[in-house]
């Protein structure tokens, strides 16, 4: 059968699935509201094992390394000892941020809240004008300070408020249950790798004919390297990049470093916008805290060490890097974020990246077919000559 060959799956799987794929249009069209709540409903239930895979992804390396050194030691269950290790150093680190860095950060947010009122009229002062446009006051320093304005602190202790509040702690002990699974799931994916592996190979390989299979493994292989490379080189070099500019910030004297630093590093995790985003709300800060002169140094200092992460510490970080083109990933983060926000935006590479080289691969096979045919069409029209 030609439609077998095509899309390299056995007939009853091939009808089955078009049977599957036109009861979900239909149902979709019949109702898209309905279909959009449900999907949405699903991927809420879905969030605590999405995180776990991406959690498992990240600490799959320290795991393996872990457990080929205990190996080549002639240590016995090394699987269960490097997972106890590696987990043990994650819940060891989340508490040391939990302890030391988020109180400083949250209190730089309220004081940085408190005190813009201040900030703003100094920077307007007779002092600063020859120095701030009036159309930077106007247009971006005074927008952000009467947003503030309006945060009225006695407002958020109101009966109603404080309902509010109960309702966030129940939603709060509820994403803890959440993190909890995701944790979980993390340790069972990671010590059952080989098996889940094997039980989706067995699947593939009962569904598919062999060409079929050939391919799927294929781009099973690749895209779960081009999401593992990508995902866990962007964290690691996110916490680089938040380290080392929370460092600069802090000797160049910028109020608020380690709070600056953090929101650079995690906004480096969105590719090209991010990096662009997270300094730009660095330097509008410090020049409200710090002046002119300060932002415009810390705005110099920020863009040559994302230089040097870009093309120093990013290549090193991630072994190889994915083959897309720049126009590709912008639209790709674009598409990302307009449909599924932060998480779209961070995921979209990886994903138009496995895309690309589907893509890729189908136009080489229609090219290689094309020139076959030619190929044969010449050696007909030969043969007739000869005749």
């Amino acid at each position: 059968m030609k439609k077998e060959r095509i899309m390299g799956t056995k007939r009853w799987f091939y009808w089955l699935s078009i049977g599957v794929i036109l009861i979900l249009v239909y149902k979709f069209l019949d109702n898209f509201s309905g279909i959009g709540k449900w999907l949405l409903n699903l991927l809420s239930i879905l969030t605590p094992f999405l995180a776990g895979i991406l959690i498992a992804y990240i600490l799959y390396i320290p795991c393996k390394k872990i457990e080929q050194l205990l190996k080549s030691r002639k240590i016995k269950h090394t699987r269960g000892i490097s997972i106890t290790i590696v987990y043990l150093l994650a819940i060891l680190v989340i508490a040391l941020i939990i302890k030391f860095i988020i109180p400083i950060m949250v209190q730089s947010v309220m004081d940085l809240v408190e005190n813009i009122q201040s900030y703003y009229n100094s920077i307007v002062a007779e002092e600063y004008n020859s120095e701030i446009s009036p159309w930077l006051q106007n247009n971006v320093l005074k927008p952000i300070v009467e947003y503030t304005q309006k945060i009225n602190f006695e407002e958020m202790f109101t009966p109603d408020m404080i309902k509010t509040y109960l309702s966030s702690a129940f939603g709060a002990v509820k994403t803890i249950v959440n993190i909890f699974i995701s944790f979980i799931c993390s340790v069972y994916i990671i010590a059952q790798r080989e098996s889940i592996v094997d039980f989706i190979n067995k699947l593939a390989k009962s569904t598919m004919t062999k060409k079929g299979y050939n391919r799927f493994t294929k781009y099973f292989t690749s895209g779960n390297q081009i999401f593992f490379k990508f995902i866990s080189s962007q964290v690691i070099d996110a916490l680089v990049v938040a380290i080392i500019s929370s460092i600069a910030m802090a000797i160049i004297g910028v109020k608020y470093a380690l709070l600056l630093g953090a929101f650079i590093g995690i906004a480096n995790l969105i590719p090209y916008f991010g990096a662009i985003v997270g300094v730009a709300i660095a330097v509008i800060i410090t020049l409200l805290t710090g002046g002119l002169k300060q932002a415009v140094i810390m705005a110099v200092v920020v863009i040559i060490l994302q230089q040097i992460d870009a093309n120093i510490i990013n290549p090193r970080i991630t072994s190889s890097r994915l083959k897309i083109s720049p126009l590709l990933v912008i639209f790709a983060v674009t598409i990302g974020g307009a449909y599924f926000g932060v998480i779209g935006m961070f995921i979209a590479v990886p994903i138009a990246t496995l895309i690309k080289l589907v893509i890729d691969d189908f136009i080489m096979e229609k090219l290689k077919e094309s020139s076959n045919d030619t190929v044969k069409v010449r050696s007909d029209e030969n043969d007739e000559i000869k005749k």
